[in-house]
C-alpha cells in the first residue's frame, strides 16, 4: 500500500468558488460524507460512571453515548421514537431512564422503551419493544470514543489507524484525561475552508509567525495512509526571539521523559479525513473537529487531554502550550475568514495547487468520489431546487 497521497495530476486546481458556498451541498456532504466515517465524540475518561453520556450534533443528525450499569458504552440516535424530540444535549449525567421532555416516554440504557405514559390510550397493536431507540456503531481508539452514523455498515476504525499505533503509543492515549471541558466555537466559513487550512502547512511561514518561531514547518515528511495523514514540525534548535516560547522550549526538555527523542522535539498533527485533526505535542494532545452547521458556517469541537500529573510545572508547560496553539487557530481563523470572502466573489477562478497542498487535494479527491459534479465550474444546472440522489 502506497504511503503518499494521490499524485496532484487528477486534482491540479482548487474547488470552485460554488462549491463553500451553493446551500445544496449540504445535504450531499452530510449524506455522502460525513455519516459514512467515524465521527469523534470524546474520551472514555469523560464517560466514568453508569448513566454519563455525551450528545455529538452532526448537521442534522445527533446521537447519544452512555455508560450503562455494566460499563459498556453504547450509542444511540438522538430522538424519541414517537414523535421525533430530541431527548438529550450536552454532556452529564442522566437518571436511571432516558425521558423524552415532550411526552414523556421513557427508555432504559439499552436503549428499550420501559415507560409510556397513558399506554391505554394507543391502539392495541402497539407494542414496545418494537419502538427501541435507535442504535449507532461505537468503538474505542486508545481511550476516544468514535460514532458511525450511516446505516452503511462501517470500515474499521483500527485499520484505518493503524499505520500510525507505533509511532502514537508513547503518548499513552488511553491513560489521558481532559485538561479542561469540549469547547465549541464558530466560524462564519464553510467547513471545507477550515479543513483545507488544516491540511497543508504552505501557509505557516507567512500565517503563522510564531509557529513558524518554534518550528520548521513540515513539507518533506508528510506521510498519509488510510485516509490519514501525518505531519510533523520539529523544534528549531536556535532560540526563540520570543520568550514565552524560548520557556516552552525549556520546560519541555527538562519535564518531557516518556517520549522517545523524536517526539519530544516535535509538534505532530494527524489528519483523519474528511474532518478530524488530532494534535500531539509534548505535553498534551488535543483533538479538532470540524463540523458544518445549518447555515453554512463552521463549528469547531476542540478538547485538550494529557497524562495525569500534578508538577506545578507541567501546568505551567501546558499553559504555554496552550498559549502558542490559541495563536495559531486564531490566526487560521482570520486566514479562513480570508479565503471565504475571497471565493464568494464572482470573479474568482480556482489556482494551481502546490505540491505543498497534496493532502488538501486528495481531501478534494474524497470531495469528488462522493460527489463528482464539484468539479464542474458553476452549480449543476439539473440540481435545480432538487438535490441528486
Amino acid at each position: 500500500m502506497s504511503t503518499t497521497p494521490p499524485a496532484l495530476q487528477t486534482t491540479p486546481h482548487a474547488l470552485p468558488g460554488w462549491v463553500y458556498t451553493d446551500p445544496r451541498m449540504a445535504a450531499l456532504e452530510q449524506e455522502r460524507l460525513l455519516k459514512p466515517s467515524w465521527q469523534i465524540v470524546c474520551h472514555q475518561s469523560q464517560l466514568p460512571d453508569a448513566r454519563d453520556y455525551q450528545v455529538l450534533d452532526v448537521g442534522t443528525d445527533s446521537v447519544i453515548v452512555v455508560k450503562d450499569a455494566a460499563g459498556v458504552i453504547n450509542a444511540y440516535h438522538n430522538h424519541c421514537r414517537h414523535r421525533g424530540a430530541r431527548l438529550l444535549s450536552g454532556n452529564g449525567r442522566c437518571s436511571s431512564l432516558i425521558v423524552c421532555p415532550y411526552h414523556g416516554f421513557a427508555y432504559n440504557l439499552q436503549g428499550e422503551l420501559v415507560g409510556v405514559p397513558q399506554k391505554d390510550t394507543f391502539d392495541a397493536t402497539f407494542n414496545r419493544q418494537e419502538w427501541s431507540l435507535k442504535r449507532a456503531p461505537v468503538a474505542l481508539w486508545n481511550g476516544f470514543v468514535f460514532v458511525w452514523l450511516s446505516e452503511q455498515s462501517p470500515r474499521s476504525l483500527a485499520e484505518q489507524f493503524a499505520p500510525f499505533e507505533a509511532e502514537l503509543a508513547p503518548y499513552q492515549l488511553a491513560q489521558m484525561v481532559p485538561l479542561a471541558p469540549i469547547e465549541e466555537e464558530i466560524w462564519p466559513v464553510n467547513w471545507k475552508v477550515a479543513m483545507d487550512n488544516y491540511l497543508e502547512s504552505y501557509h505557516v511561514p507567512i500565517g503563522h509567525p510564531g509557529l513558524y518561531r518554534l518550528c520548521h514547518p513540515d513539507y518533506e515528511n508528510q506521510r498519509a495512509v488510510n485516509t490519514v495523514a501525518r505531519g510533523i514540525s520539529r523544534f528549531r534548535a536556535e532560540p526563540s526571539t520570543v520568550w514565552t516560547e524560548r520557556l516552552y522550549l525549556k520546560l519541555v526538555q527538562k519535564l518531557i521523559t516518556h517520549l522517545p527523542a523524536e517526539q519530544a522535539a516535535s509538534w505532530r498533527f494527524y489528519s483523519a479525513l474528511p474532518n478530524l485533526g488530532m494534535d500531539f505535542y509534548p505535553e498534551q494532545m488535543d483533538f479538532f473537529q470540524i463540523l458544518p452547521t445549518h447555515d453554512g458556517k463552521t463549528r469547531l469541537r476542540y478538547a485538550r487531554y494529557g497524562l495525569p500529573d500534578a508538577r506545578p510545572e507541567v501546568a505551567t508547560l501546558r499553559r504555554l502550550g496552550l498559549r502558542l496553539n490559541r495563536s495559531v487557530n486564531a490566526e487560521d481563523k482570520t486566514l479562513c475568514l480570508l479565503v471565504q470572502r475571497g471565493i464568494e466573489s464572482s470573479a474568482y477562478t480556482p489556482g494551481p495547487l502546490s505540491t505543498l497542498e497534496r493532502w488538501m487535494g486528495t481531501f478534494h479527491a474524497q470531495l469528488e468520489a462522493a460527489i463528482p459534479e464539484i468539479r464542474r465550474p458553476h452549480p449543476p444546472a439539473e440540481w435545480g431546487k432538487a438535490l441528486p440522489a
